[in-house]
């Protein structure tokens, strides 16, 4: 996939939540970009430096649609289109929440390949756990990636 095929499918993603059905709250946009990434098992030719861009449409209920262009482990220019969904901690003030990911991941190829389960024809599934918050229109995140480790963002609303 080419990055305007991807940024298309993203945007269409994140209109795509909008609903008649879904109840009044706060809906808006979140951009995030990583700040630090680290191998639990680093490597000589771990690439640490992500260069995230990612972002999300989040509803009212929770609901996230959102989609990320990155570096992956290896280098490689890689996406992640995605659904999933916040769960705001209790007494919290809603400032601190759980976040639980499941979609699509493309880039990793030739000797890289393998270093994803599932991914026979260069796009594999994929869950991301993180643990974020967001003061006002300002947030981060810690992102776990499978076993292989973390990354932590920032990133604001609109």
């Amino acid at each position: 996939m080419k990055a305007p095929t991807i940024a298309a499918a993203i945007a269409l993603a994140c209109t795509a939540t909008a609903s008649a059905d879904e109840p009044a709250g706060p809906r808006y946009y979140y951009f995030q970009t990583s700040v630090a990434t680290t191998h639990f098992d680093p490597k000589p030719y771990h690439n640490d430096n992500t260069a995230l861009i990612n972002l999300e449409r989040r509803s009212g209920t929770g609901l996230i649609v959102g989609g990320a262009y990155f570096q992956n482990s290896f280098g490689q220019p890689s996406e992640y289109i995605y659904l999933g969904q916040l769960y705001w901690l209790p007494h919290t003030r809603d400032t601190i929440y759980a976040k639980l990911t499941g979609g699509l991941i493309h880039g990793y190829k030739d000797e890289y390949q393998d270093q994803i389960p599932f991914n026979k024809y260069g796009v594999a599934p994929a869950i991301l756990p993180a643990l974020g918050f967001q003061a006002r229109t300002l947030g981060g995140e810690l992102v776990l990636f499978g076993t292989a480790g973390a990354m932590l963002t920032l990133g604001f609303k609109f």
